[in-house]
């Protein structure tokens, strides 16, 4: 099986937003200041969540300032500290997640593990999003962020835009890898409808009963279901202890036809038949004095 899309494209967004959290949060680059009255016009002042770096044309980035007017102290810094940090740590809890959900080393993907990497990574990209977009409301205003006064200027640097891309990016990351969901829902739906009801239904206010009329049965039908066949409830009790229970289907005893008699004499008239037949036999049982044979027609 494919690894499907939405997997794909989570498991590559990601990791970049990974690295881009963690380029903006340990870089001193989320405030530019720069315009020094006391200092060359060329010098500029990098500030970050953990340091202050002094940066001129001519010579390298020197780290490590002194924060002069408690920058450090700052709420929003402090909040975007935190929460910058909790993002990179729920960040790698969902990869470590969706490399167990999405398919490496099987042949199906866990649908369910890959959908909740995906809230994972969604709830890290909220997590970044959130301290920069506070810094960067109130990234002007020197009374919450403190800054020296004009003509020295502030301005957007290259970590917060960092932390914004790598922000949308486990965004669209976590939603793509939420869609995983889709057919691990479908699965459970599915075996809940095949389920039988735990009790019994009950039955809605629509449900309208019909007194339909009972069908006329035929004689042999009638006479089972009536119980004809079976004997009165004193022989029942009578020879219950002492008979055998019987095996099968009993059936129906034949009824008795009425004979009938016929009034006229059926023999009347075969006296005389039989007197005539004696006398023909006995005349034929003589002794044959004739000179042809006995047996002969003549």
């Amino acid at each position: 099986m494919r690894t499907p899309v939405v997997m794909t494209l989570g498991m590559v967004l990601a990791p970049c937003a990974l690295l881009l959290n963690l380029t903006s949060t340990l870089a001193p680059g989320w405030r530019l200041v720069k315009g020094f009255l006391d200092q060359p016009v060329d010098v500029v002042q990098f500030q970050g969540l953990w340091d202050l770096c002094r940066e001129q044309s001519s010579r390298e980035r020197e780290c490590g300032q002194p924060d002069e007017w408690g920058y450090f102290a700052a709420q929003p810094v402090l909040v975007a500290r935190g929460l910058m940090v909790t993002s990179l740590a729920t960040t790698a809890l969902g990869l470590l997640l969706a490399t167990l959900g999405v398919r490496c080393w099987r042949d199906e993907p866990h649908f369910a593990l890959a959908g909740l990497s995906g809230i994972v990574f969604f709830a890290a990209g909220l997590f970044s999003l959130i301290p920069v977009s506070w810094y960067n409301h109130f990234l002007a205003d020197r009374t919450v962020l403190p800054a020296p006064a004009s003509p020295v200027t502030v301005q957007v640097s290259y970590s917060l835009v960092l932390g914004y891309l790598g922000s949308c990016l486990l965004l669209l990351g976590g939603f793509s890898l939420a869609l995983s969901l889709a057919p691990w829902c479908e699965e459970r739906c599915q075996g809940c409808r095949k389920a039988p009801p735990a009790g019994p239904r009950r039955s809605s206010i629509s449900t309208v009963y019909v007194d339909w009329p009972e069908p006329a049965l035929t004689p042999a039908i009638k006479y089972y279901s009536e119980g004809q066949h079976r004997p009165p409830p004193a022989a029942q009790q009578q020879h219950g202890a002492a008979a055998k229970p019987r095996v099968g289907f009993p059936m129906p005893k034949p009824r008795l036809q009425t004979c009938y008699t016929n009034p006229v004499d059926v023999l009347d008239g075969e006296s005389h038949k039989a007197a005539d037949s004696q006398g023909a036999s006995s005349r034929s049982t003589r002794p044959c004095h004739s000179s042809l044979p006995c047996d002969s027609d003549l």
